[in-house]
């Protein structure tokens, strides 16, 4: 199990460039099913779940193709059918989250797919009933196989048919799963309540570019009108908002002064307001964010004097991603915060290894916890740590980085799932971070 020994209390300086959404990459990558033309994807993030989708795809029989490490070539017009039934890929996609998406292309395009429960964070109860549901109204078929806890999917005569649907919840992969279905099934799907985030409206414009046709991009009312087949495209990827944010709270940790190059402001929603609400100094500069954060940062209050919230939300709401990223910088600063996390009621039990720095928190419940900063940089004290998933992993190297002393954070692999060469890119910037491989 790899390991950082991070030296806190450095501050950043100079700029760092953002990288690829690793959410938007799950999607696309997943989309190249659905046409055996080639498609080409690029400002791919060099990270371990995107490797292993990539990896998974080309086992099914993709051929793929780097042009560079960044940019890749899918061409999946010999998919082994036979593959998906095998107990290799079930091992192998029941280990990444991102191998959901699959299941709406094979059964649009071929009539038929295998699911294995899929793995990802342990943050909670992730269910799939959007996906299935969604599905299901679309026609298709569901079967489970509780030896090999694999659900296998079928389209009736080989075809799904459109239909109108209301989603129970904006499920961002359910939503994506069910529009990647929809763009090869007969007739009119009508989507309502869908996911609008921007990786969602990345993923309606690439099929539109494959020849797809979908009405509503932006919106939570999708219109899709099926066609016989898609053609092969280019796309490239947004830059990374969650990556956006974990710098941020870096920069403000560390009372440091750093530039954000190519952060994609116009699909960034809520997250710029929300740092100034914390009282975090930034300022946007074109497509670029700085963070100059010499003094303490001053949490808001409500108008009516009520201490300050913050939440997670469908888009353009707050990224339920983000949240333990807010937690952690709210340490430090002057005046108190409720992070209200409302979607996985596991993603906030990180915080006792924040109370063991001596943050100042309250759990009030699996899914809020009231911080109450100490008004003053570097109030942690260092201490030895266990990622349990990637967004609590980069919580707890930001608590490191503004820590007093050196703290060990163990499982870092779960970091590496969704940032790539964080320590290389913060050391750098002026942090000091030893990685050990054990």
């Amino acid at each position: 199990m790899s390991s950082f020994i991070v030296e806190g209390g450095h501050q950043l300086n100079g700029e760092i460039k953002i990288k690829g959404a690793k959410n938007e990459a799950l999607e696309v990558i997943c989309a190249t099913l659905l046409t055996p033309e080639k498609v080409t994807i690029s400002n791919l993030p060099q990270i371990s779940d995107v490797r292993n989708l990539i990896n998974l795809l080309s086992e099914m029989g993709a051929k793929v193709r780097y042009i560079s490490p960044s940019e890749v070539e899918f061409q999946a017009d010999e998919i082994d059918l036979g593959y998906i039934c095998s107990d290799q890929y079930r091992k192998k996609a029941e280990s990444l989250r991102g191998s959901v998406m699959v299941m709406g292309p094979l059964v649009a395009r071929f009539g038929e797919a295998v699911m294995p429960r899929p793995g990802g964070d342990k943050i909670g109860r992730r269910r799939l009933d959007t996906h299935f549901t969604g599905l299901q109204k679309l026609g298709a078929e569901f079967r489970y196989d509780s030896e090999t806890r694999t659900y296998r999917i079928s389209a009736p005569k080989g075809k799904l048919k459109g239909c109108y649907m209301l989603l129970d919840e904006a499920s961002v992969t359910g939503t994506a799963n069910i529009v990647m279905a929809a763009v090869l099934a007969e007739g009119t799907t009508t989507i309502y309540n869908a996911a609008c985030e921007p990786y969602i409206q990345q993923l309606c414009r690439m099929l539109v570019s494959m020849g797809a046709k979908i009405e509503g991009i932006g919106s939570n009312l999708l219109r899709i009108t099926g066609v016989e087949s898609l053609s092969g495209t280019t796309h490239k990827l947004l830059p990374d908002m969650i990556e956006v944010g974990s710098f941020v709270g870096m920069a403000a940790m560390t009372a440091s002064n750093l530039l954000l190059k190519d952060v994609g402001i116009d699909d960034l929603g809520m997250l710029p307001q929300a740092f100034e609400r914390i009282g975090v100094n930034l300022k946007i500069e074109g497509n670029d964010i700085r963070v100059d954060q010499r003094e303490i940062y001053r949490i808001e209050e409500f108008i009516d004097g009520s201490i300050m919230t913050i939440s997670d939300a469908p888009w353009p709401g707050l990224s339920p991603d983000l949240l333990s990223i807010f937690l952690v910088v709210a340490t430090q600063a002057s005046g108190s915060l409720i992070i209200h996390q409302k979607m996985f009621e596991s993603r906030l039990f990180f915080v006792d290894k924040l109370l063991d720095m001596g943050a100042r928190i309250i759990l009030c419940d699996p899914h809020r916890a009231v911080v109450i900063g100490a008004g003053k940089f570097n109030c942690l004290r260092a201490t030895d740590m266990v990622s349990p998933d990637i967004r609590a992993g980069i919580a707890m190297l930001i608590a490191a980085m503004g820590a007093r002393g050196t703290s060990k954070i163990q499982n870092i692999n779960q970091i590496d799932r969704g940032y790539e060469n964080i320590d290389r890119r913060l050391n750098n910037l002026g942090a000091k971070i030893i990685r050990i491989e054990d």
